[in-house]
């Protein structure tokens, strides 16, 4: 449970961070602070990640719950869609290149049987 409220943080962390970062990274000593930040977090002696969690995290997610598993229905029903038309399309563009270098080939060979005379393929031995 430790490791989990650690990881969520930490998402959330890394997920604002990304675009805080743009606007503040110029401050003295900001990366400095952001590795304090993180040990603290990590550190079992101040449960960083366990007070920040249970104090923030852990309610709004709670009052959220609803909504949050709303959008992860819509999400796997769409990723599922995608999925089917990706898969379809893919297999579209397998079979029209199947199917052109099938011509492609059968003309090249057609071209290469043309190219012998009736006299040269009466000259070859018969085996």
């Amino acid at each position: 449970v430790p490791w989990m409220m650690y990881w969520i943080v930490f998402a959330v962390f890394m997920a604002t961070e990304t675009f805080s970062d743009l606007l503040i990274s110029w401050l003295p000593f900001y990366y400095e602070v952001k590795m304090a930040f993180v040990i603290w977090l990590l550190s079992p002696y101040t449960r960083g990640a366990s007070l920040l969690y249970r104090r923030f995290l852990h309610p709004a997610l709670a009052r959220r719950e609803k909504d949050i598993d709303a959008f992860l229905v819509r999400a796997r029903e769409r990723g599922y869609e995608t999925a089917l038309r990706f898969g379809k399309r893919g297999l579209n563009l397998a079979a029209t290149a199947a199917v052109q270098a099938a011509t492609k080939s059968q003309g090249a060979l057609a071209g290469r049987l043309r190219s012998f005379s009736m006299q040269d393929l009466r000259s070859l031995p018969e085996q």
